[in-house]
């Protein structure tokens, strides 16, 4: 019997070491394809070190900086999570791309809070994929586009009226247009008090998407999960008597004006039988938040750091100008209005938006979660672990982009804008692209071609900030005045 037993521990201390050895090897093996890098210190991770980049000239110096040492793929920790940072091009398309579905989102938890359980940036699969469709296809109708050209023009011009002979802070003032015409476009608000609560409690909200996970009150976190309580409760309503109305009169009978009537519209497993009318609302009031974001920060940051660049770039500007001018010659002369294509037909304004969108990222990197063991191009991106597709590296990268740090529109002549640019997301790729990049394009067109048609402007001396968000340090004043004057 003692010999029995002998044996039988035998096996097992074998079959334990085997294992053991085994999976050591496999540690060994896959340790030396996990990126290498740094966690920093302590619960702060190297969050310091990458919040101060974002502070100085050249944003991107916490990415160079580890990529000489560790190379285009490495490891880090930042805003509280551990977390594998791409730089390269092809190792983002892949990510971006998610053909395998093998990431889901994952962004920081400060992020998380904010948004919400059913944001879209968080759901994933078929649910994701319809929400996506939804929106896209209500922003590329024939009547969505001819209507929203016209409220851009009116607002453009009401709002460019309204700084002549002032000096105004253009980061601040641009948002009148930008955000009154996104909201107009997902709920059909106009001027008054509903726009003007929600532009104030945006604006808190807004402050947290960035920022350490403490939700303590008086904290940055709290205060924008507060602010977003309060907006949750008019979008609530809003959604609700939307809801009402449309199953009073007959869905199919009524027009789809906005977001939020697409979105109550939809008939699929969007919206299926098992899911209370109470989930509804509360996704789409959800989304609707979330949807505001480029009224208030993307949209007018691009549309500010289109006028930085041309202000110091005479030549671009010149270019800019003659481009415009022709067209509203054309248009003169024929007394045609406005269209959508003929906004987007204008080639070197399209140049001067791309080259923009790549100097100023709005939207420095994407975050996944992997869900398995991942290998791209020999790199291993282990079950569970995070990562980040840096865009802004890319698009800054010596590598991708002759001088980098140049503001040069002629670059496009020879690149040309196309999806199979891997080195030019600032949408975002994959089903994950931004359903509304021809929107923000024909927003920028029209805005652009008023002002350099209609007025001049002198503009102060200053500086970008990269961190939280992408802003200038004094707002850029500028001064401006009908282009028949002088500016004194």
């Amino acid at each position: 019997m003692e010999w029995f037993i002998g044996v039988c521990v035998s096996i097992i201390v074998l079959l334990i070491s085997s294992w053991w050895f085994v999976m050591k090897k496999k540690k060994e093996k896959n340790g030396n394809k996990i990126p290498k890098g740094n966690s920093g210190w302590p619960l702060l991770g190297e969050t310091l070190e990458f919040i101060a980049s974002g502070y100085s000239s050249r944003p991107v110096i916490f990415m160079e900086n580890r990529k000489s040492i560790y190379g285009n793929v490495f490891k880090t920790n930042i805003l509280g999570s551990n977390v594998i940072i791409s730089t390269d091009p092809e190792v983002n398309k892949v990510i971006l791309q998610n053909q395998r579905n093998i990431f889901v989102p994952a962004y920081p938890k400060s992020i998380r809070e904010l948004m919400g359980e059913h944001s879209i940036l968080q759901l994933n699969g078929n649910m994701h994929k319809k929400l996506h469709s939804l929106i896209a296809v209500f922003l590329k109708s024939a009547q969505f586009k001819a209507q929203i050209t016209k409220d851009i023009q009116h607002s453009v011009k009401q709002c460019l009226a309204s700084w002549t002979n002032n000096t105004i802070y253009f980061q601040d003032e641009v948002k009148k247009i930008t955000f009154t015409i996104l909201i107009k476009v997902l709920m059909s608000i106009g001027p008054g008090e509903d726009l003007d609560l929600l532009k104030r409690e945006f604006g808190e909200y807004i402050k947290g998407l960035i920022c350490l996970p403490i939700k303590f009150p008086g904290t940055t976190l709290y205060k924008s999960l507060k602010a977003k309580e309060r907006m949750m409760k008019m979008v609530r309503r809003i959604v609700e008597d939307r809801m009402k109305l449309i199953i009073d009169n007959n869905a199919d009978r009524c027009a789809v004006n906005d977001v939020v009537d697409a979105l109550l519209r939809d008939k699929s497993e969007l919206y299926n039988s098992s899911s209370s009318s109470s989930l509804m609302v509360e996704m789409i009031s959800q989304n609707i938040i979330e949807f505001m974001i480029p009224g208030e920060e993307t949209l007018p940051t691009a549309m500010t750091l289109a006028l930085k660049f041309l202000s110091d770039s005479p030549l671009a500007l010149s270019k800019l100008m003659e481009e415009n001018m022709e067209l509203k010659k054309q248009k003169t002369n024929c007394s045609n209005e406005y269209t959508w294509t003929d906004y987007m037909s204008l080639t070197f304004t399209q140049n001067v938006i791309s080259e923009t969108l790549r100097m100023a990222n709005i939207v420095n990197g994407i975050w996944r979660k992997a869900v398995k063991d991942v290998e791209i191009k020999g790199y291993l991106i282990p079950k569970d672990w995070c990562v980040m597709a840096s865009l802004t590296s890319v698009h800054m990268d010596e590598k991708n982009y002759e001088n980098p740090f140049k503001f040069d529109p002629w670059r496009w002549e020879k690149i040309g804008v196309v999806a199979s640019n891997n080195c030019f997301t600032p949408f975002g790729s994959g089903h994950r692209l931004c359903p509304g990049l021809e929107l923000s394009r024909l927003e920028l067109s029209i805005f652009l071609h008023h002002l350099v048609t209609t007025y001049r402007w002198m503009a102060e001396r200053d500086e970008i900030i990269y961190f939280p968000t992408v802003k200038m340090k004094k707002k850029l004043p500028i001064r401006v005045q009908p282009i028949n004057t002088s500016l004194d």
